[in-house]
């Protein structure tokens, strides 16, 4: 009776722990993504750090497998227990800024929205860097504004986490600078031990990220950084570009709360640029976590690719920001939109409704895998390889108790396939399996031609029967797959 009592006198809680329950449940629907699969394969081959991202999230799957056992449902459950750890840092931070009631309210905010169901339900470098983000911000409130310099010290660490998780934790360190350039009252700290302390940990903690780098000739910066600004320095204007990171911001936070935050984010600009007035001070410190992040990448999205996650850490403070202006009739607005989406998506995963042109889905690899192991029994001996990207390659990776190999087989960067210590002269002579994604599937033909990268690298090939994914009597994917004999060797 008590526990009702508490959970009535508490709605937002009582709220987002339903929305919690609904994403427990949806576990067992939700089959495995490439994602997944994929920094699984950092974390079955560890190493300081990876060619795309540091390997915080490839440690955190590769302790939860070792735990459990290497299971699909280990690993979204890895995903949901780092993500509900996120949620409850989310809450503790807003109580640091709002009344309980307010706090509450902006628990409810986040707690709704499709981004947490999405970190709760698949694996990214974004589930670990959120965790470390809140944990962070938390522990440089707790040293400025609580005067508590012991914090400083779990600043640091949490920070160097943090960039263990993802590069773009950099802007945690850009916003705690830009709050005490700002500040006229905490600008002094600058000259307190407590700040440096801050950041030479956070760097000593991200050595490893750096060493591995340094030892690979710098491969995975450069992955992240040259490639996006070659693509910006063309100045081309997409507002085809502009209009999906509108989209996909505004799904991920559902409308009513992405829109909030663009106009405070309007309003909040407008007063330090044109007026000259700066905010309260705790406020500046939320706006210091926020604006820069999503600032920066709606003013870079006309010109390269913004992916659905990069904007995700802005918001931890963004809503604990934007909770202060919204009334209660657009909470329970958005509210409706998070049941109603939320019940979409439920019915799409379980029921499969709508084929998906695209291998980021999580419908159909399980069956691929008994298909593969079928042409694998009447084609002995052969080695598995892949190349669209790492997709296919890392789900058969995941399921089949052998090495599978990608784009590197044919002589093509393959991402972390690349530094994950796979011999290829070893495989020279083997005949080998080639799996190849239709994502534009039309009919169950085959595809009639052999792909030309193969001709260089083997003596034969042939192509076999395609496999077809079906939900029910419906084919909704599509494998061309082909024989290649005596593997050359790069």
């Amino acid at each position: 009776m008590n526990l009702y009592r508490i959970l009535k006198n508490n709605y937002p809680i009582t709220v987002v722990i339903g929305f919690q329950l609904y994403r427990l449940f949806m576990i067992p629907f939700f089959g495995l993504m490439p994602q997944d699969a994929y920094y699984h394969f950092y974390g079955k081959n560890l190493a300081l750090s990876y060619y795309d991202h540091p390997g915080m999230i490839g440690y955190v799957l590769r302790l939860f497998t070792s735990v459990f056992g290497k299971h699909v449902w280990v690993i979204k459950l890895t995903d949901f227990i780092v993500t509900s750890f996120t949620l409850m840092a989310c809450y503790y931070l807003a109580t640091l800024f709002l009344p309980k009631k307010k706090a509450q309210n902006a628990f409810l905010l986040i707690g709704s929205t499709i981004l947490i169901s999405i970190l709760s339900l698949v694996s990214t470098p974004d589930v670990p860097l959120l965790l470390f983000w809140t944990l962070s911000i938390i522990f440089l409130y707790k040293a400025i504004f609580e005067n508590k310099n012991q914090f400083w010290l779990y600043a640091g660490i949490s920070i160097g986490l943090a960039l263990h998780s993802k590069y773009t934790a950099i802007f945690i360190l850009c916003g705690l600078v830009g709050f005490l350039l700002f500040s006229t009252k905490y600008r002094k700290l600058f000259a307190s031990p407590g700040v440096w302390v801050c950041l030479i940990i956070s760097f000593v903690v991200f050595t490893p990220v750096l060493w591995w780098n340094y030892q690979n000739d710098f491969v995975s910066l450069n992955f992240q950084v040259s490639d996006r600004i070659i693509k910006f320095s063309e100045f081309k204007i997409s507002f085809r570009k502009i209009g999906a990171v509108i989209l996909h911001q505004s799904f991920i936070l559902l409308p009513i709360l992405f829109f909030a935050i663009v106009s405070m984010t309007f309003k909040y600009l407008k007063k330090i640029i044109f007026k000259l007035k700066l905010p309260s001070q705790k406020t500046l410190f939320l706006l210091s976590f926020f604006i820069p992040v999503f600032l920066v990448f709606f003013l870079i999205s006309p010109f390269i690719w913004v992916k659905l996650n990069w904007m995700m850490p802005a918001y931890i403070t963004g809503i604990i920001l934007v909770t202060i202006y919204l009334s209660p009739k657009m909470r329970k607005l958005q509210l409706g939109f998070a049941l109603f989406f939320h019940l979409v998506l439920s019915i799409q995963v379980i029921f499969y409704l709508v084929p998906i042109k695209s291998d980021d889905t999580w419908y159909g690899w399980d069956d691929l895998v008994n298909e593969v192991k079928i042409k694998q029994k009447t084609h002995p001996h052969t080695f598995v390889f892949s190349f669209d990207n790492y997709k296919t390659s890392a789900i058969l990776d995941f399921y089949l108790d052998e090495n599978v190999y990608a784009h590197n087989i044919v002589g093509y960067p393959a991402l972390q396939f690349d530094y994950a210590n796979q011999n290829l002269s070893l495989l020279t002579q083997k005949n080998a399996l080639f799996i190849d994604s239709d994502t534009s599937f039309k009919n169950g033909k085959k595809k009639g031609d052999i792909p030309p990268e193969l001709n260089v690298y083997f003596d034969e090939i042939t192509e076999l029967e395609p496999i077809i994914i079906k939900k029910g009597e419906r084919e909704v994917r599509k494998f061309w797959v082909y024989y290649c004999k005596n593997y050359k060797g790069r």
